[in-house]
């Protein structure tokens, strides 16, 4: 069995979630200190992948990073980087569809903060980094921590916009979930049951790690 669509899917899922964590908490973070009318529009634009089919996501990128696309031809021909149909072309995809997971629970979380712990440490003199990372993470953590799993387990599992814009190569972009289509479609029942038990091994784990942070959120609270 090989195992490369294994390595290759936590490779996606794991560079895809570090993107989409640090783009998640920044996009929350404003958008939760914006009036109703701009934050209302920017949540339809951050959320759209959500509910967009994965094809639709993937046409999108191609229209984008496609090789024959003004971006496209443009990396491919400055700096020799072709994007479309190589494995990293699937981090843009996992990222993209996994955004607007990690954006909502991140907003939900700011905004349940009380401010008033923010303007207490502003009299005090401490500055707006140290009251970001200091205070106002350490209270939001749990939601983060939750929409950073889930995330990664959207990541991992992506398969619409990933065959579309990384496709399906053997030993180089293959994913589980590409995997598994290819092999039912040609008819090796079996192994493609081994893959799906895998993935569902791994979205069992996820899971329960979103549960016991929801628990020990629960209790700190």
């Amino acid at each position: 069995m090989d195992w490369f669509p294994l390595f290759n899917s936590l490779r996606i899922a794991a560079i895809a979630c570090v993107l989409v964590f640090f783009a998640g908490i920044l996009a929350a973070y404003y958008v939760a200190r914006l009036n109703r009318v701009v934050k209302g529009i920017l949540d339809v634009v951050l959320t759209l992948p959500l509910v967009l089919p994965p094809t639709v996501v993937g046409y999108f990128l191609l229209l984008l990073l496609g090789p024959r696309r003004p971006l496209g031809s443009w990396l491919e021909g400055t700096w020799g980087l072709r994007v479309a149909m190589t494995w990293y072309s699937g981090v843009f995809a996992a990222a993209v569809v996994a955004f607007p997971l990690m954006y909502r629970t991140a907003r939900g979380a700011f905004e349940s903060f009380d401010e008033t712990l923010a303007d207490s440490a502003k009299t005090l003199g401490l500055s707006g980094s140290y009251i970001f990372w200091r205070i106002r993470m350490p209270a939001c953590r749990q939601g983060i921590l939750a929409g950073t799993v889930l995330a990664f387990a959207r990541a991992l599992g992506e398969y619409g916009a990933t065959s579309m814009i990384a496709g399906y190569t053997p030993g180089r972009t293959a994913t589980i979930s590409t995997t598994v289509y290819q092999l039912w479609r040609t008819g090796d029942d079996a192994l493609a049951f081994r893959w799906v038990m895998v993935n569902v091994a791994i979205s069992a784990v996820v899971l329960l790690a979103v549960n016991m942070l929801e628990r020990s959120g629960g209790r700190g609270r």
